[in-house]
C-alpha cells in the first residue's frame, strides 16, 4: 500500500473536472435541475478514476527502461544521452519522462512527453554539454504513465545515481584526426605550408632514375658502383615535443562558459594526437608553484591514453606559477632538444618581464612556443560605438591592453622564442599551424 501511494499521482484533468463539479453544485442552487445531472457525473468520474487507476496499477511492470550512459563525456561538446523506453501495457500510454541532470549542469526543467504504442519501444536522446572535467553523478530516470483516460498517473523509477566522468574534448581530437585523414584540414584553418630546403633525414643510397632530383647525387657512390647513385632521405621522425600547461590561477579566466586552462587541455589532446599520427614522440607536463604532471615523450600510439587520463586530473590549485621551478624540471628531465609548447596568459608586459629571464633559458636548449590569449572580450569592447565619455575612457585602456599583447610577441621574438597569441575558440588550429610550420621549416 506505501508503495501504491509513492507512486500514485493525479493529473491535471482530474482537478479540471472537480472544479467543473463544483462549479455545477454551486449553480445548482439556482437552477435545480443540474443538481441531479452533477451527481450523475460525480458518479460517472468515479467509476473512470477508479478504472483508470486499475489499468495503470494492475500490471507490476508496465513500464521498463534505461538510460544508455556513454563511458565518459567529452568536455566542451554536446554529447548524446540515449534513452530507451519499454511500454508492455496492452494499450497506448502516454508518458511523461523526467531526468535528474547532473547537477552541473543547473537544469532542473527537464521534460519530455510521448505516447508509446501497446508493447512497444521508444528510443530518444537529448544533449548534454559538460564546460568542466570530472564526475557528474546523475539522479533517478522517472517515468510517469498514463492510459488514454489521464486522470491518474503511475511512476516508475530506473537507473538511480549512475556516474559518467567527463573527459577533454576526445570529440574535438577525432574530428581534427578524421580531417587529417581525409586531406580536409584547409577547412578548419589548418594551413598547408611548404618544406624550404631538405629538412629531411637520410635513408638510404639508391639508384638513380628519371625524375629524380638530381642535387642529390652521391658522387662517391656513384663513382664506386659506376651508375649515377642518390641519396634518399624521408621526413624526420620521431622528435621529442612536450606540452607545457600553465595551470595557475591566470588561466581561470572564463570564455563561453569554458577556462583557458581547460581550452588547453582540449588542445593538447587534440595535437598530441596530430603529432603522434606524424610519428613524432609526444610528452606533457602541468606546473603551477609545483610540478603537478609529468609524462616523458613517447611514440607508441596508445600514449595517447595516458595522455588522455593525466589531463582529466589536471587542475588549478588558484596560485601563482613559478616558472624557476619549471626551468630546473625541464633541464633535469628533458635532456634532449625538444619542442616546447607552453600554454600560458599574460595580461600585463610586466608579468611576462618577470617570467622572461627563465623563458630564455629554456630557448637557449629547446625549440620553446610560448602560446596564449587575446582577450576577446577587450576586442568586442574596442570595436562597440562609443556613447559617452566613460565609454571612450573603457575602449582607451582597452586599446591599451591589446596594444600590450602585440608587444609581447614582439619582446619574445627579440629574443628567439616562438609564440602563438591566439582566440580560445582558435587555440588549437593555431597551435597545429605552428607545429607544422615548424616542421616544414626545420626548426628543430
Amino acid at each position: 500500500m506505501i508503495q501504491f501511494f509513492k507512486s500514485f499521482y493525479l493529473t491535471k484533468n482530474v482537478f479540471y473536472i472537480l472544479f467543473t463539479i463544483a462549479v455545477l453544485f454551486l449553480l445548482s442552487y439556482w437552477f435545480h435541475i443540474l443538481y441531479p445531472f452533477t451527481w450523475l457525473l460525480v458518479w460517472g468520474f468515479v467509476i473512470v478514476f477508479l478504472f483508470d487507476i486499475i489499468i495503470l496499477f494492475n500490471s507490476k511492470n508496465g513500464i521498463d527502461s534505461n538510460r544508455l550512459l556513454p563511458d565518459k563525456f567529452s568536455n566542451s561538446d554536446f554529447n548524446a544521452v540515449p534513452i530507451r523506453i519499454k511500454n508492455n501495457y496492452p494499450f497506448t500510454t502516454h508518458v511523461e519522462i523526467i531526468d535528474e541532470i547532473p547537477v552541473q549542469f543547473q537544469k532542473r526543467d527537464f521534460l519530455k512527453s510521448e505516447r508509446i504504442g501497446p508493447k512497444n519501444i521508444l528510443d530518444f536522446e537529448y544533449s548534454l554539454r559538460p564546460v568542466q572535467r570530472g564526475e557528474y553523478v546523475f539522479g533517478s530516470l522517472h517515468i510517469y504513465a498514463m492510459s488514454k483516460i489521464q486522470f491518474a498517473k503511475r511512476r516508475y523509477s530506473f537507473d538511480k545515481a549512475a556516474m559518467v566522468k567527463v573527459y577533454p574534448s576526445f570529440i574535438q581530437m577525432k574530428k581534427y584526426d578524421f580531417l587529417a585523414i581525409d586531406n580536409k584540414l584547409t577547412q578548419i584553418g589548418l594551413k598547408k605550408i611548404r618544406r624550404i630546403g631538405h629538412t629531411m633525414e637520410f635513408e638510404q643510397i639508391k639508384e638513380y632514375v628519371v625524375g629524380d632530383d638530381v642535387r642529390t647525387i652521391n658522387w662517391k657512390a656513384t663513382a664506386k658502383h659506376g651508375n649515377l647513385m642518390i641519396n634518399q632521405f624521408q621526413d624526420e621522425k620521431s622528435q621529442p615535443i612536450y606540452s607545457i600547461i600553465d595551470a595557475s590561477r591566470v588561466m581561470k579566466m572564463p570564455f563561453n562558459e569554458l577556462s583557458l586552462l581547460d581550452y588547453a587541455v582540449n588542445s593538447t589532446l587534440a595535437f598530441s594526437n596530430i603529432a603522434l599520427k606524424k610519428h613524432d614522440k609526444v610528452g606533457m607536463l602541468s606546473f603551477s608553484n609545483t610540478v603537478n604532471d609529468f609524462l616523458p615523450d613517447s611514440g607508441k600510439k596508445t600514449y595517447i591514453n595516458t595522455i588522455s587520463e593525466t589531463l582529466y586530473n589536471v587542475k588549478t590549485q588558484f596560485l601563482d606559477s613559478d616558472f624557476g621551478l619549471l626551468y630546473a624540471h625541464v633541464k633535469r628531465q628533458i635532456t634532449h632538444r625538444s619542442l616546447l609548447l607552453l600554454y600560458t596568459n599574460f595580461e600585463h608586459i610586466s608579468s611576462l618581464k618577470r617570467q622572461l629571464p627563465f623563458l630564455q633559458a629554456l630557448a637557449k636548449k629547446h625549440l620553446l612556443v610560448v602560446i596564449f590569449f587575446e582577450n576577446t572580450e577587450l576586442n568586442q569592447l574596442i570595436k562597440s560605438e562609443a556613447e559617452d565619455l566613460q565609454t571612450i575612457y573603457d575602449q582607451t585602456i582597452a586599446q591599451q591592453f591589446a596594444y600590450d599583447k602585440k608587444v609581447m610577441v614582439k619582446e619574445l621574438q627579440k629574443y628567439g622564442i616562438q609564440t602563438v597569441l591566439t582566440t580560445p575558440q582558435n587555440l588549437t588550429v593555431n597551435t597545429i599551424n605552428k607545429y607544422l610550420e615548424i616542421k616544414a621549416r626545420g626548426l628543430l
